[in-house]
Parts: C-alpha cells; sequence; structure tokens
C-alpha cells in the first residue's frame, strides 16, 4: 500500500489590505458626494455672477434714487445715511435682494425681447453695437456661444425618434436621432431619404448629419432623454430607468469593485414602419 501523497493546498483568497480597503471606499464615497459638491459650486458660482454683475449694482442704483430723492424733499424724514445702513454691500439680506432682483431683471428683458416690438428694439441695439470695432470683433462669437448653450431647444427635439443606422460596417450599428421630418429623395434613385443626427459620446451635443435610406433606419424603443443619458454616460445608464429585463442594474460603483455583475442589456428593434411617414415641413 502506497502512502497517499499530501495535495496541495489550494491558496485562499488574498485579504485585501487596508490600501486596497482605503482606495475602494474613498472612491465609493467620492463618487456619492462629488455630484452634491459640484451641483453646490454651480449654485455658488451663478449666486455670485449674479450679484457681482447685476445684483450689485441694481442696489447702487437703488441707492441713488434714495439720495435724488432726499436732495428733492421727497422723503424729508429721513437722511442719507439711512439708505447706507439698510443696503450694506456686507449684509447677507442686501445680497439676497440683489440677486432676486437681478432674477427678476432678466426675466423682464426676456420677456421683453419675447415679443416683437422687443425683438426689433434689441437688434437696432445689436447694430448699434456691431459698429464699434473692437465690439464687433468680440460679441459674434459670444453670441454664438451663448445662443447654443442657452437657447431653447426642446422644440427641436420634441418629435424626433432614436433610431439605429450602420454608417460604418455591417452589424456595427450607431444610436441617432431623426431631425428632420422633411423626405429627401436624391437623384440616385425614387429610395425615400431619412435626416439622421448621429451624436458622439460623450459630448453629444456636436456630431454629423447622415442622409439614409429609410429602409435601412432602424427604430429603437427608447425616449430622446433615455439616448442622450445613454450617450453621454458611454453606456454606463441604460434605457428603462436603471431596470432592464426586470434586473435592477448595479451601479458604476459595484461594477468598479467587483462586488456585482452588469446583466446584458437587450433592446428589441423594429424598422420605421412605412405606414407612418414622416409630416413634411413647408
Amino acid at each position: 500500500m502506497t502512502p497517499q501523497k499530501d495535495q496541495p493546498s489550494l491558496p485562499g483568497p488574498r485579504r485585501l489590505g487596508f490600501v486596497d480597503d482605503f482606495k475602494r471606499f474613498f472612491l465609493r464615497g467620492l463618487a456619492t458626494i462629488l455630484p452634491t459638491l459640484v451641483t453646490l459650486w454651480l449654485l455658488v458660482w451663478v449666486w455670485n455672477f449674479l450679484w457681482d454683475n447685476i445684483g450689485r449694482y441694481i442696489i447702487n442704483l437703488i441707492r441713488i434714487g434714495w439720495y435724488d430723492a432726499i436732495a428733492r424733499d421727497w422723503l424729508p424724514f429721513q437722511t442719507k445715511h439711512y439708505i447706507l445702513w439698510q443696503l450694506d454691500d456686507n449684509d447677507f439680506g442686501t445680497r439676497i435682494i440683489g440677486v432676486v432682483l437681478a432674477i427678476c431683471l432678466v426675466y423682464f428683458i426676456g420677456v421683453f425681447v419675447g415679443n416683437l416690438i422687443g425683438l426689433a428694439f434689441w437688434r437696432v441695439g445689436e447694430r448699434a453695437l456691431m459698429r464699434i470695432p473692437l465690439v464687433r470683433a468680440i460679441y459674434p462669437a459670444v453670441k454664438q456661444v451663448t445662443d447654443f448653450v442657452l437657447a431653447d431647444r426642446t422644440h427641436q427635439f420634441q418629435d424626433s425618434r432614436v433610431v439605429a443606422v450602420q454608417p460604418h460596417e455591417q452589424n456595427i450599428w450607431s444610436i441617432g436621432l431623426v431631425t428632420s421630418a422633411r423626405q429627401w429623395t436624391l437623384d440616385a434613385g425614387p429610395e425615400e431619404m431619412v435626416t439622421v443626427f448621429i451624436p458622439s459620446s460623450p459630448t453629444s451635443f456636436s456630431g454629423y448629419v447622415l442622409i439614409v435610406p429609410r429602409a435601412k433606419v432602424v427604430e429603437l424603443p427608447m425616449t430622446v432623454e433615455e439616448a442622450l443619458r445613454l450617450l453621454v454616460t458611454g453606456g454606463l445608464i441604460t434605457p428603462g430607468e436603471g431596470k432592464t429585463d426586470g434586473r435592477d442594474v448595479a451601479s458604476p460603483s459595484a461594477l468598479a469593485d467587483g462586488s456585482a455583475e452588469s446583466p446584458p442589456v437587450r433592446l428589441p428593434i423594429q424598422p420605421i414602419p412605412p405606414q407612418r411617414p414622416l409630416e413634411k415641413i413647408g
């Protein structure tokens, strides 16, 4: 009887050291508080911007008006120093008043420019500014950036549909938006074409435009907001409000430390039906 050799014992799971634990929990905590910190930083920046550029000058105009009223004896029972004591720049209440008045001023300017008469006056003022050499070199570029960032573009995409196209190779799909309801018919043939905007990831506001045959476009069952979230996050946030195939999708922090696995995402796709024609514009 031959003696049995001792089988080598399998190495157990490696115990995480202090550095590994610290790194994992630090990144998890950072991922938890960073959205809140960034949001608070943006709110503080907007607050300071409104106060430093608009609110402070509104308070100064109130002081000037107060001084003028005292000089004209419209307020015989008040003094010039009263308004300085009530509206001190270092007082938080004064800053609240200035920021609220700044918000109201911006709102009324938007209402004024929103109608035809106000827009006409605003364009006349812009033409006068464009005659100044230095302003003419800076103002158009700044206006293009602000119009692109702050313009209301929800109506441009509210009727759009999320589609999948193959711009490069077969079976390699890109997510796009049908941005135009106008139907294209090229001279190459009678095949109907549609305009599709292919957003980039993660900067979904940039991309390129394709004119694709209607038969080659596949419609996806997701909204425009879900498609943009999918592109901005690089596929981390999938459609379905965090659920896929009836199961909760693991958070990015759980996927990072290997404590959860991401389930596969299967989206039913369907071609755009020919019986639902796109509306023609114009």
